[in-house]
């Protein structure tokens, strides 16, 4: 144990939930994407749920590889002094791209808008007109929520300054 934790720069335990939930967060992509890629032809139930597990645990590999290979770079990039807060800034960003995206569907309904009533070329680009004032609050709700708000506030500030606008 005194390995992980050197590992991943822990140096209190309540930091272990973050490798914990980097797991978790990495075996959830891995079965959304078995599940995605599951082929209708199989005739017993068995055989699916070999299919999905083993591809789960395939893609949380190499999701988990990739996740290895970015970290030190964004460590440099981003000026970050522990890896488990890679994870937990990983985890944050994750959960606000599914949470504004998923926000947006009920904010456009009560407006009024649906994909049936507007054409896509109309649609789409306004529920990502909707997507981003949800994201960017989500963005700093959650990087708090995590410990990590000076990140993503300076974060924030960046990218609203690409934009032209400034805080």
């Amino acid at each position: 144990m005194q390995t992980f934790k050197k590992n991943w720069d822990i140096t209190s335990n309540w930091q272990l939930i973050f490798p914990f939930l980097g797991i978790i967060g990495l075996l959830g992509c891995g079965y959304f994407v078995a599940t995605r890629i599951m082929p209708s032809t199989f005739e017993d139930v068995t055989y699916e749920y070999i299919f999905i597990y083993g591809i789960t645990l395939v893609l949380a590999y190499a999701f988990y590889r990739f996740c290895m290979w970015v970290f030190p770079k964004l460590i440099n990039k981003w000026n970050i002094k522990n890896r488990w807060e890679m994870i937990a800034i990983f985890i944050v960003f994750a959960i606000t791209g599914s949470a504004s995206a998923r926000l947006s569907a009920p904010l456009l309904e009560v407006i009024g808008i649906d994909r049936d009533s507007m054409s896509g070329w109309f649609f789409w680009p306004l529920r990502l007109i909707i997507i981003f004032p949800i994201y960017q609050v989500l963005l700093v709700v959650m990087g708090w929520i995590f410990g990590q708000f000076e990140f993503f506030w300076a974060f924030e500030k960046k990218m609203l300054a690409r934009f032209g606008l400034k805080l």
